[in-house]
């Protein structure tokens, strides 16, 4: 049974790559929540064009959001978990672009594929995955996550 404080939603004691890491994936959670609802992005389109859409997108915005929170507790699912979202809008959006590529006829380039255009954001998930993969997490969640 995961033992999970509802209050607690980030944790200080944490070092600086998970905490930072934290805070990006709420951000990023709300972030894919607007793009399940805005029908422009890759997860609207996803939403629109696959009878699963609205799963895969909700349980992406889910995935970012429990995963602060576990790590916040101390559990070892939510570094799991944060690994499974901050790879999530490459492997998406990869997804989106190929199926309209198929669809349209029009050749996409790799960089389009990964970033979906803006380089703030991949500059951003790219950040995510780094904290979340950094020596300093793996071993922080090895000796302190249960």
């Amino acid at each position: 049974m995961l033992n999970i404080d509802w209050r607690k939603w980030f944790d200080r004691m944490q070092p600086q790559t998970l905490q930072i890491a934290a805070m990006l994936l709420y951000l990023n959670g709300f972030f894919s929540l607007i793009s399940v609802i805005d029908s422009t992005d890759y997860l609207g389109y996803i939403r629109n064009r696959f009878s699963i859409g609205l799963i895969v997108g909700l349980v992406v915005v889910a995935l970012h959001a429990l995963s602060g929170l576990f790590m916040a507790n101390d559990l070892k699912l939510g570094y799991k978990f944060a690994i499974a979202a901050a790879f999530s809008p490459f492997v998406l959006r990869f997804w989106a672009y190929t199926d309209l590529e198929n669809i349209s006829g029009m050749s996409t380039s790799l960089y389009r594929k990964l970033s979906g255009g803006s380089t703030l954001s991949l500059i951003f998930e790219i950040a995510l995955c780094a904290l979340i993969l950094h020596p300093q997490s793996r071993s922080h969640q090895k000796i302190w996550y249960h």
